[in-house]
């Protein structure tokens, strides 16, 4: 046959993607490729064949030349998906946002802090702020509450004191909790 005879019988692409696009899209399905991209699979197919159906030589039956498309777009889409989904995996496991979790436990934190705060007495509560949670040192929180260096420490290791006590029962209150 003669080149331009093949050429002449190669069927015309709308023809091709009527009588083949159920092949296509079930091997493309069937080869792996996530069911979210399986559309785009199928398009990138017959992307390829239209562009090179002009250059198809007969060698092989047309069903399995567009095969051979098939299976090769759906190994670069399921490496694709691979490398993505790695990337995805690598982006949270480096992300330094708290995730709900840790978004929960800093809200109880929080409530536990201010209720120990609520009961604590107002001259231990003041120190405590000042040194544990603005950490300023003991000398600038005597200047600041006008009161004895001395006075300052005394007054933060009951308050420290104080915490433990407070946490411990907060601890043991919330194991209970769990148990049940």
């Amino acid at each position: 046959m003669a080149p331009d005879q093949a050429r002449a019988s190669v069927p015309e692409f709308t023809e091709v993607f009527r009588q083949h696009f159920d092949f296509v899209w079930r091997t493309i399905r069937s080869l792996g490729v996530a069911d979210a991209l399986v559309d785009d699979a199928v398009q990138e197919v017959f992307i390829c064949v239209h562009r090179r159906l002009p250059d198809f030589e007969r060698r092989s039956a047309l069903k399995t030349w567009i095969y051979s498309i098939a299976y090769h777009t759906a190994q670069n889409f399921r490496r694709s998906a691979r490398r993505r989904e790695a990337s995805e995996l690598d982006d949270e496991m480096m992300s330094r946002e708290p995730g709900p979790s840790e978004h929960v436990a800093g809200a109880e934190a929080g409530r536990f802090v201010l209720q120990f705060l609520d009961r604590l007495p107002r001259e231990r509560r003041d120190v405590f702020v000042l040194c544990v949670l603005e950490e300023l040192a003991a000398p600038d929180v005597a200047e600041i509450l006008q009161i004895k260096l001395n006075t300052v420490y005394s007054r933060l290791r009951l308050a420290r004191v104080d915490f433990r006590t407070a946490l411990e029962r907060f601890k043991k209150s919330d194991r209970r909790v769990e148990a049940t």
